[in-house]
């Protein structure tokens, strides 16, 4: 017996999805990721209803798999364009961000003379939360200098800085009483 594939390009949630309904499967239904796009490959006779919900179901899934992915220098530096716009209104315009194997002492860095920042490559298997903040900290130093009540001021318009430096407080802790 001859297999039979009908393919529908369909939306969910906004994402285009394509569905590949194939005449061989009777129970299980697989996903991957063509070109940014879904491919759910599914059983002939699943409702539209039981195709959105799987679709659901695996966006979620890889977008928390793309969220654990470190972030590329590119993907850095549009992540700080992202967070100034949001929280320094804009004013911050990094040249380039990227990820450094030589800090270990410091979490980040700038040079305000050419828009650079850096990021300690510790922080790539961090929470984004607590990547954005160190970002956000960096950023406020292509406006402010030093570390006084402006450049902490800049700093607090972030929700999690607190949150974010008592994690990394607790990081540095361990790593300096590590046996």
């Amino acid at each position: 017996m001859a297999s039979r594939q009908l393919q529908q390009q369909i939306t969910v949630d906004g994402q285009q999805v394509l569905v590949v309904r194939s005449t061989r499967r009777t129970r299980t239904i697989s996903a991957d990721q063509v070109a940014g796009t879904l491919r759910l490959r599914v059983p002939v006779r699943l409702s539209q209803r039981e195709i959105e919900d799987h679709a659901r179901a695996f966006q979620k899934k890889l977008s928390r798999r793309a969220a654990r992915r470190p972030r590329s220098d590119e993907e850095l530096l549009a992540r700080a364009s992202a967070l100034s716009a949001r929280y320094l209104d804009g004013v911050p315009q990094p040249e380039a961000v990227s990820w450094s194997t030589q800090q270990h002492q410091r979490w980040g860095s700038t040079t305000s003379t050419t828009g650079t920042i850096r990021l300690s490559s510790r922080l790539r298997e961090m929470p984004v939360w607590v990547q954005d903040s160190v970002l956000v900290h960096e950023l406020a130093h292509l406006i402010e200098p030093g570390h006084g009540p402006s450049f902490k001021a800049l700093v607090a318009k972030y929700p999690r800085t607190g949150e974010a430096d008592a994690f990394l407080a607790g990081v540095s802790w361990a790593d300096h009483h590590a046996d």
